[in-house]
């Protein structure tokens, strides 16, 4: 906080498109999509004037013991182009909280259905989902949570991209008598990790072992769903089916907090029951399915479908991968990441105590943990910080620099962000 007080902040006063507007009228490519939650630009007409409809009717209501047109609506939208058979949906207002009712949702289906000793989840090596108590144990980072391990429950862990490891856990778990209540994964793509991606064929290797064992495959797609990697969910990819799946960030477009978990019905009848059974799941939120998200979130979908969004994404990933290439032969840069809209370019630092595998070795990155100095190095924020001088912005993960646009952003615009990208390295590095 001290660092962030010492810089002059950047108010931002207005958006456009692809473009953040500061105070003193410069405009900036909105290179992380606001948070990486923004799908069609800023002041999109659609979303805008679907949340001025809205709001001519009510703002809020409450959905505990009510419910409202805009809530059921997107409810039943939502599982009809979800992954798989999810038939039920809870609201929420983050991706944090949509991982925290995941989480009940599977403790209390194996409460219900008689294996209460069937608390434990495995999570992956640099996980993130979020900084909420289960989210924060579940994607443990000792550098993000170090002060507060002991809020924090139980959680084991394994290397992503290794099946064997996931299979051995898994087997254990059994072998003690308590059994996984879940396996949690970003599918893809880890995100706050660094832009971690996994091995062809790992998501659906992680469903294949859930099944095999009985336990329940949660899916995080707050960061990789509506249309970031090319697919609107990210387990498409893979043909994977997840039983619970957990949404935010570009669901409503960017616009307004609202987050979702699905399940399928057979976790949702195990919260079914006479009164004296006690089998309601008791969470809320007092924001939970706002009307005035839900109506943003339908118009948002509507312009999936109205301007071919994933095609787009699709054609635009292979510019952006074009265009990046010439970073893999820079002597400041250790490794290129992409996938759809998404890249992460890490950057070589100096010191064997930064990098002590050497360039390159990008996945031992999410620990950041084991080497706290990688993510602590000022470099990535030296980058990030100069491509505002060229109207650009972007965000850092450690020595990692994070491309995230808007996915309706022209393609002047994105050449222009990755040279920036480019040039800011090229400024930074060889100082």
């Amino acid at each position: 906080m001290r660092q962030w007080r010492e810089s002059d902040p950047l108010i931002i006063e207005a958006g456009e498109g692809e473009f953040l507007i500061d105070a003193e009228g410069r405009r900036y490519i909105d290179g992380v999509s606001s948070l990486w939650c923004n799908i069609h630009g800023h002041r999109v007409a659609a979303i805008d004037q679907a949340i001025r409809d809205q709001l001519d009717r009510i703002a809020h209501s409450t959905l505990l013991g009510l419910t409202h047109e805009p809530a059921v609506e997107l409810a039943a939208r939502l599982c009809a182009i979800a992954p798989g058979d999810l038939t039920q949906v809870f609201y929420s207002d983050a991706g944090a909280t949509a991982t925290e009712i995941a989480f009940k949702m599977a403790v209390g289906y194996w409460y219900h259905t008689g294996q209460p000793e069937r608390h434990t989840f495995i999570g992956l090596d640099g996980a993130y989902h979020g900084d909420t108590t289960g989210a924060m144990s579940i994607g443990y980072s000792d550098i993000f949570h170090r002060p507060f391990k002991p809020m924090t429950f139980e959680t084991e862990f394994v290397a992503p991209g290794d099946l064997s490891a996931l299979d051995a856990k898994l087997t254990e778990l059994h072998g003690r008598g308590r059994g996984c209540a879940g396996v949690v994964i970003e599918p893809l793509v880890q995100g706050a990790a660094g832009m971690i991606m996994q091995p062809a064929g790992y998501l659906a290797g992680v469903q294949q072992l859930c099944r095999e064992h009985d336990t329940l495959l949660i899916a995080d797609e707050v960061a990789t769903g509506f249309g970031r990697t090319g697919r609107m969910f990210a387990c498409e990819h893979e043909a994977v089916e997840p039983d619970v799946l957990c949404l935010g960030k570009g669901l409503t477009g960017g616009y307004l907090p609202l987050a979702a978990t699905l399940c399928t019905s057979r976790i949702a009848k195990a919260f079914e029951g006479e009164l004296h059974e006690m089998k309601t799941l008791y969470h809320g939120h007092t924001f939970t399915g706002n009307p005035l998200a839900c109506a943003a979130a339908l118009a948002s979908l509507d312009l999936f479908e109205q301007n071919d969004v994933l095609s787009e994404v699709q054609r635009k990933a292979k510019l952006m991968a074009q265009w990046l290439k010439p970073l893999n032969d820079h002597a400041g840069v250790c490794e290129v990441r992409q996938c759809g809209l998404i890249a992460g370019v890490e950057l070589a630092t100096a010191g064997a105590e930064d990098d002590a595998s050497g360039a390159g070795g990008g996945t031992e990155l999410g620990d950041f943990g084991e080497s706290p100095s990688k993510y602590l190095r000022r470099i990535g924020y030296e980058v990030c910080n100069l491509a505002r001088a060229y109207g650009v912005i972007i965000r850092p993960l450690g020595n990692v620099v994070i491309l995230m646009p808007p996915l309706s952003i022209r393609d002047e615009s994105l050449k222009q962000l990755i040279d920036v990208t480019a040039r800011c390295i090229d400024q930074v590095t060889a100082s």
